[in-house]
């Protein structure tokens, strides 16, 4: 078990609802990488038939958020708060509504719109308005890996990280991961100076590329690794660095974008490597579904 400040972390009561999909002035129709106008269906709402652990490839959809998309409508200020102090895996549960008391989880933060996506079984989901409310129990903002002072955490709960599977070797982490990921496809959110919220995107217009690197079968919830990336602080190149992240939206047809990634981890030295294996999804490290080996 990797060892950590997990004892000294506050556990804060955060709270947000669900923010409705809604379309723009020409938002319904995104210029693909030709100029060429798709009709797509956007961001926000609850979706139903997409959920942590399904493809997030190829869908007629724009970014599209998995299970229920929500933030704090209070202030900028207080989904600030409810942005950053919210980890990957934390619980969550509905205060309002037919499904008042249902539980799930935390799985990604969207940069731009500031969204907070959440997980909840398909019978939750079912009973779920867009007017309804959750609160999570956030937990895992400074967490600190004691014995890697090299390595950062971000936005990881502190359960979770002991649910992957990591290995400690040799001064270094391996980590289960389904892809490895170029520096050269990570494109929009990069240069960011903030990794505590938000997400950015591996670019996706080169078919070849996506086809090299066996993007094509990334998932809602998959754990992947971004090499020569660093998210200390903010989102840069960097040779020799490493970042592991976790899939929070889906593929587009924009040029510069693509699935988006929240960090977990991350080292300007490579102190961490990656191991292949399908199972490294967040939906199996948090029980809600099987990885199919």
């Amino acid at each position: 078990m990797i060892r950590t400040n997990k004892d000294l972390l506050p556990m804060i009561a955060v709270q947000g609802e669900v923010d409705p999909c809604m379309t723009h002035d020409g938002g319904e129709f995104n210029a693909d990488n030709w100029r060429v106008g798709q009709g797509t269906t956007t961001m926000g709402g609850i979706t139903y038939n997409f959920n942590i652990g399904d493809p997030c490839m190829g869908l007629r959809a724009e970014h599209l958020e998995p299970g229920v998309t929500s933030r704090n409508h209070l202030s900028p200020a207080a989904n600030g708060a409810y942005s950053v102090y919210s980890c990957i895996g934390n619980t969550v549960r509905v205060v309002t509504g037919e499904a008042k008391g249902a539980t799930g989880f935390v799985t990604g933060k969207h940069g731009g719109p500031e969204h907070l996506m959440l997980y909840f079984p398909p019978e939750t989901l079912e009973k779920l308005t867009c007017t309804d409310q959750f609160l999570v129990k956030s937990w895992g903002y400074g967490l600190k890996l004691l014995d890697y002072p090299e390595i950062e955490a971000r936005n990881l709960d502190p359960d979770l990280l002991n649910k992957m599977g990591i290995e400690e070797k040799d001064g270094k982490l391996i980590v289960p991961v389904t892809h490895k990921i170029p520096s050269c496809m990570m494109g929009s959110g990069k240069g960011f100076g903030y990794t505590v919220r938000g997400d950015y995107d591996v670019m996706t217009s080169d078919g070849a590329w996506v086809r090299k690197t066996g993007l094509e079968t990334l998932r809602f919830g998959d754990i992947v690794l971004l090499e020569d990336q660093e998210n200390v602080y903010g989102r840069a190149h960097k040779t020799g660095a490493v970042s592991i992240g976790v899939v929070i939206h889906g593929d587009t047809y924009r040029p510069g974008h693509g699935p988006g990634i929240s960090i977990l981890l991350t080292s300007r030295k490579p102190l961490i490597e990656g191991k292949l294996t399908k199972c490294a999804n967040i939906a199996h490290w948090l029980g809600v579904k099987d990885c199919g080996k």
